[in-house]
Order: structure tokens, then C-alpha cells, then sequence
């Protein structure tokens, strides 16, 4: 009986280690402390990068990259550099017409982006904390995708089909939560947004979410874009802690030049996609308001958010847009169309006989503009050099106040699906949440928040101040596109956002070069409303005669 006593204790012994072992098998990334990388920004030039933290203190990436792990861990680097002359920087196009002759599969191609995704993201020496979610289900329909093609090869599809795509984490996905980057939304769980249905019907595999500005860049002054309570400070693939990330789509701009997925979608209230595009060296269209629906979308404002695609071309970014578009009855900005983006881009074109605004301060106080704007000339373009007349966007915080005040809790009441888990219903709600543990949900602060608390303007002086900017905003690029018969306005990055938002105007950013630092620059295309067509055309021929952008060092 002694005998057998000591025999079951040893079993259980050798039982409890063995269990002890798979679960210490199981953790694969380790928290480290960012202390020494706080210390390291302290004095950096630009203030919004002196970081409190870079670290999620929230988010345990073993959660987010152990569903995947073993499917992943079973690729090789000789099945990544296999891939990789099939995958890495090509289009859409080519990667399509790689895989029907046989060089990869739906499925290799998921693995690809995986394991560079599993490659960089674990190792805290490179990540760039923009990933939060992974679809669990992403190569089972990556396999439905291969099964489809060989039963069918000559079925036409949409360019998107079987296109691994990232989202921002503002946008509703079914199976993975929509936070927008708050602790306070960390369990909303959604059906899909709009624009979500449209991309899974055209067969397009959502491979994540990314990491964001929380709640957009509209909930602390001054704070670091790319940072949310969430997920942690966004980074920079060309400069880790060196350059912003540029915001709200941070998560959207560097997983795309870091090659983490085909494409990603951004929003846009007033430079997000374009602002993160240009800083990281991708190409970001933020369309027409209503041309994409916004249902299922956390909102700032619902007079001028809207999502839009973000490419590392301007062919991938068509795709992506037309991918998205249909009319949505839940929205009632949402617009049908019946533009062929794809071709817009397809068709040979060239910049001979194409007639440009360029603005006058901007040659005089940007070198590579200036040489940009020369360059323009060598291919053929018309440049009229102006100075527009100086405008005040007065009232439009309000807009955004207001509008995020009477928004945020009608997406919570129309598309939080868990309202037991997610207990906040207002922006109060939201700034008494964040009181109780400030530190961990609010280092920065939530004075945008109370700001929004604070705005006392009416409904009806709220219409006044939208009217009167739009018309003012329009008269501002229509003054000089109209008079010297321009296809298009030309900036800088996000220079003039906040004019193209107002306006409700479309603008395309496209890489233009980098600066003496290595941080990247872009020339940004503005035009009328619903002209995104002419947009992408003429981004097209400039980035095929100019071919500007680079992958980042680290992550080739």
C-alpha cells in the first residue's frame, strides 16, 4: 500500500511538470520593460514623442499570436524565401497571377504575412505594436479560397478575392472586438460593418486588426499619435521611436510598409489616412464623404468620417476601394457608383498635358516639393503657382464635438452587440471610466473628451458652422482650380486636411521621396468631390514615372 501511495505522488509529481512545461510552452512573447526607451525619447525634438509608455500595459500578445501559433510555427525559411519573390511588394495583380500559375497559394500566401507578421511583432526589438487581433479562421478560408480556384479557375472574381486585408480597429468585424483603441471598449464585440460586407463578398480575407490613435486622435492635446491604451505606442518601421507614425490610421500606414498584409483600410475625419499614409511611405485615398457607408464604424463625425483604402500602390489601392463601395440604405450619406477605379488606374497614362495648382509657400520652404513640382514640369505637366486667400476654420472642433457627442452613443445603442461587458453609453460615461485608473487608460490625459463635454453649441448653429465651412473650404481650392481649369490641387502629406475635409473633397497621397533623415514625404493630390478616379489616375503616373517608394531597412 506504501508502494503504491509513493507511485501515485510521483505521478502526479511528473503530471504536474509536465503540465507546467506546455503552458510555459505556450507563452511565446514575454513583456519586457520599456523604461530605458522612455528615458531614450525624453528630450526628442518633437514633443508628442516624448513617450510615458511604449509597452501595452493591457494587451498580452500571447493571446492575439497563440490561436496561429502552430500552424505558423511549421514554416520554414525556406518556405518564407520561397514565397517571398511571389509576394513581397508586388501588386495585387501580380500576386493573382502568381497564384494561378501555380507559384504559391491562397494559403501560402496567408503564411507569408503571417510569419513576418510572428517574425517582427514578437520580437520587442522590432515590433511596431500594430497588431491587436488575428482572425482564427483566416487559413481555413485561405484553403476555401484554394479549393474554390481549383474547382473553378476560370470563375470571374473580384481582384480582392482571397487578399489578405487589415483593419483599423475602429471598424466593426465579426469574431474579433472593435475597441478603437480604449479599454473601456475592450470587449465590444459587433456584427460587420458595411464596408466589411462588401470586402468579404468580393472574397477578400480579413487577416486582422490594427492598432490606432484611440478613439482617433480625439481624446488627448498634444499626446503621441499612434497610441492607444490598448495597444500601445505604434512605431515607425523607417525610424523606430525617430519618426511619428502619423495618425489616427497608424496601425493601417506602418503594417502596410512593413509588409504585414496586402492592404489595409484607414478612416478619416481630418488627415488620418492621409497623415499616417504619407509618414509611411504608402499610398492613402480619403474619398468623397459617403462614397464609402460608415455604419459599423466608431465615429467622430458623421459629417466627415469616412474609411478609405491604404496601399503600397495606386493599383492595390483602386482594388481596395472598389472592393468597398455600394450603397448603404443605414447610411444617408452613402452613395452608389458606377466609376471603374481599376481601370482608371490600368490604362496607360502620363502626366503630358495634366494641369496642377501648386502652392507658393510650399516651394519656398520645401525642397523636395520644389523639386517635385520641377520634375511635374520635365514630364509634360502645366504647374500654376498660386496663394490662396488665408482661411480660419472657425468652428470646426464644434463640428467634431458635437457630432461625437450625439454619435458615439448611437453606435453603441445600433452596434454594440455585448452591452453587459461594454457598460459605458456616453462620452461622460467614457471620461468616468478613465478617472478610475487613469494611469493605465489615460496617461495622456482625456482633455479632447471633456472638451466635447464642455462644447455648448446648438444643433442649429452646428448646421450654420458646417455650411459656412464647406462653402468656404470649396471656394478655397474652386478659386484656382476653376480659373486655370486644373485636374488637381498639390500638398504636402496633410497639409490641407482640414480644408479638403471640410470642403468634403477626396485626396490622394503618393510617395514622393524622403527627407535628408530618411523620414518619408508625399505629394497629395486634392480635386472635386467624387473624382477619385482622376485622383488615382493621376497618382498612378506619378508614382510610375517617379517609383519614390522604398521598403524600410529593417524589414526587408
Amino acid at each position: 500500500m506504501k508502494n503504491l501511495v509513493v507511485l501515485f505522488l510521483l505521478v502526479l509529481v511528473f503530471s504536474c511538470k509536465e503540465k507546467s512545461s506546455v503552458k510555459e510552452a505556450q507563452v511565446i512573447w514575454h513583456p519586457y520593460n520599456d523604461s530605458l526607451e522612455i528615458v531614450a525619447n525624453a528630450n526628442h525634438e518633437n514633443t508628442r514623442m516624448q513617450y510615458k509608455l511604449v509597452q501595452s500595459k493591457v494587451l498580452d500578445k500571447n493571446d492575439v499570436f497563440l490561436p496561429l501559433y502552430n500552424e505558423v510555427s511549421k514554416i520554414s525559411e525556406l518556405d518564407y524565401e520561397k514565397w517571398k519573390p511571389f509576394v513581397l511588394e508586388q501588386d495585387i495583380l501580380t500576386i493573382q497571377a502568381n497564384i494561378k500559375d501555380g507559384n504559391l497559394s491562397y494559403e501560402n500566401l496567408v503564411l507569408f504575412y503571417l510569419y513576418r507578421i510572428y517574425k517582427y511583432e514578437l520580437n520587442n526589438e522590432t515590433t511596431l505594436n500594430t497588431i491587436l487581433a488575428l482572425n482564427k479562421a483566416i487559413l481555413d478560408q485561405a484553403r476555401k479560397c484554394d479549393e474554390a480556384l481549383a474547382e473553378n479557375p476560370d470563375e470571374s472574381r473580384h481582384p480582392i478575392y482571397g487578399m489578405p486585408i487589415l483593419l483599423k480597429d475602429n471598424i466593426d468585424t465579426y469574431g474579433m472586438k472593435t475597441t478603437a483603441g480604449a479599454i473601456a471598449f475592450m470587449d465590444n464585440e459587433t456584427d460587420d460593418a458595411f464596408i466589411v460586407e462588401r470586402l468579404k463578398k468580393n472574397g477578400a480575407l480579413i487577416l486582422g486588426k490594427v492598432n490606432l490613435s484611440e478613439w482617433a486622435y480625439f481624446l488627448c492635446e498634444g499626446c503621441p499619435v499612434g497610441y492607444s491604451a490598448v495597444g500601445g505606442q505604434t512605431l515607425n518601421p523607417y525610424g523606430r521611436k525617430i519618426f511619428e507614425t502619423g495618425g489616427s490610421s497608424a496601425g493601417s500606414g506602418t503594417s502596410i510598409a512593413a509588409n504585414y498584409a496586402v492592404a489595409a483600410v484607414g478612416t478619416e475625419t481630418s488627415g488620418s489616412i492621409l497623415s499616417p499614409s504619407s509618414q509611411n511611405s504608402v499610398v492613402g485615398l480619403k474619398p468623397t464623404i459617403g462614397l464609402l457607408s460608415r455604419s459599423g464604424i466608431v465615429p467622430i463625425s458623421s459629417t466627415l468620417d469616412t474609411p478609405g483604402p491604404m496601399t503600397k500602390n495606386t493599383i492595390d489601392n483602386a482594388i481596395l476601394l472598389s472592393a468597398m463601395t455600394g450603397k448603404d440604405l443605414s447610411d444617408i450619406k452613402s452613395v452608389d457608383t458606377f466609376k471603374n477605379y481599376i481601370e482608371a488606374v490600368s490604362l496607360p497614362t502620363s502626366l503630358q498635358g495634366k494641369r496642377f495648382g501648386a502652392f507658393k509657400d510650399l516651394i519656398e520652404s520645401d525642397t523636395i516639393y520644389a523639386a517635385t513640382i520641377l520634375h511635374l514640369q520635365t514630364l509634360g505637366a502645366t504647374v500654376v503657382l498660386f496663394s490662396p486667400k488665408q482661411l480660419e476654420l472657425t468652428g470646426f472642433l464644434s463640428i467634431l464635438n458635437i457630432d461625437m457627442k450625439n454619435d458615439l452613443p448611437n453606435y453603441i445603442e445600433q452596434n454594440v452587440k455585448n452591452k453587459n461587458l461594454v457598460e459605458v453609453t456616453s462620452i461622460e460615461d467614457v471620461i468616468a471610466f478613465n478617472k478610475k485608473d487613469s494611469l493605465t487608460r489615460i496617461p495622456y490625459g482625456q482633455a479632447l473628451f471633456e472638451g466635447i463635454v464642455a462644447d455648448t453649441t446648438s444643433l442649429a448653429s452646428l448646421k450654420l458652422i458646417i455650411a459656412d465651412l464647406e462653402q468656404k473650404s470649396r471656394a478655397y481650392f474652386d478659386d484656382v482650380l476653376e480659373r486655370d481649369n486644373l485636374d488637381a490641387i498639390l500638398s504636402i502629406n496633410n497639409y490641407h486636411s482640414g480644408y479638403s475635409a471640410a470642403a468634403k473633397y477626396p485626396a490622394l497621397t503618393v510617395p514622393m521621396g524622403y527627407r535628408a533623415t530618411g523620414e518619408p514625404v508625399s505629394l497629395t493630390f486634392i480635386a472635386k468631390q467624387f473624382e477619385e478616379d482622376k485622383l488615382l489616375q493621376l497618382g498612378a503616373a506619378f508614382e510610375n514615372a517617379t517609383k519614390f517608394r522604398k521598403m524600410p531597412k529593417g524589414y526587408n
